[in-house]
């Protein structure tokens, strides 16, 4: 049977992203939640291997957050996962991309022997695309990136990366770790028996006593990169404006600022 694990993140259900200036950690509260949009199309790649595979495969899903981060596995079960794993403890928080790696990785080690992992290319709350590729260094796993396309067989994937200068094809052997683009698929919803199965399913809980890594190396202080600073960009316009008999005047003015404008390209 093969083994597909899905790494997914809770994020903010909002644009408006606020940082602590003290600890320079994101301010989870007082937002709604939903899973990373393109962790979805990652979760949607393992339904459709399963599939292809005439079901002789098995998913499971793993998130690093606080307790309600439960809520955005039971809709991953509901997309189809077959198994969830919840790693939550305090000891976790305030992690940047390399705590939340060390974390991740140990319990994919702890959790089962994988052959493919996937993951989203980036979450939008940090935009750091890092977490996946250090994930795959830290189990010595290959891995690719920006994956458009996956096309599997039975010891390997082709992928195709999209890339500066258009599209590359990359073969990769099993096990090994891919993240892709929302270009991969579109996101299926979930089921009515989707949902009633994910509400009664058991997610496994994983705290820092679960897993070989010393605390001085957990969230917070297990992080070496730190926002040091944070300031809100101040938005400022040049504006005119024409009314009554000026509007002529307007149109001239405008249409001679875009002209100059076309020329200086």
């Amino acid at each position: 049977m093969m083994k597909i694990a899905v790494l997914i993140k809770q994020v903010p259900d909002t644009d408006d992203v606020k940082l602590d200036p003290e600890t320079g950690t994101m301010i989870r509260e007082g937002s709604g939640t939903i899973i990373n949009p393109l962790d979805l199309n990652a979760i949607e790649a393992a339904v459709q291997i399963k599939r292809h595979r005439k079901d002789d495969c098995e998913i499971t899903v793993l998130t690093m957050g606080p307790p309600n981060a439960q809520f955005a596995l039971r809709e991953a079960l509901a997309l189809g996962g077959d198994e969830a794993v919840l790693l939550t403890d305090r000891k976790f928080a305030g992690a940047d991309s390399w705590a939340t790696a060390k974390v991740l990785a140990e319990a994919l080690k702890k959790s089962g022997k994988y052959d493919l992992v996937l993951a989203g290319e980036k979450a939008t709350d940090g935009e750091t695309g890092q977490v996946g590729p250090e994930v795959a260094a830290m189990l010595s796993m290959p891995c690719a990136t920006y994956v458009s396309a996956i096309e599997h067989n039975e010891n390997n994937v082709v992928v195709t990366r999209t890339v500066e200068d258009g599209t590359e094809k990359q073969r990769i052997q099993f096990p090994c770790l891919i993240t892709v683009l929302s270009a991969l698929n579109n996101p299926s919803m979930p089921t009515l028996r989707g949902k009633m199965n994910s509400r009664r399913a058991n997610i496994v809980t994983m705290t820092s006593q679960d897993l070989d890594i010393k605390s001085e190396e957990l969230g917070l202080k297990g992080s070496p990169t730190r926002v040091v600073k944070v300031t809100t960009p101040q938005k400022t316009r040049k504006t005119k404006r024409y009314s009554g008999s000026q509007i002529e005047e307007g149109i001239r003015e405008l249409v001679e600022e875009i002209k100059t404008s076309v020329l200086n390209q």
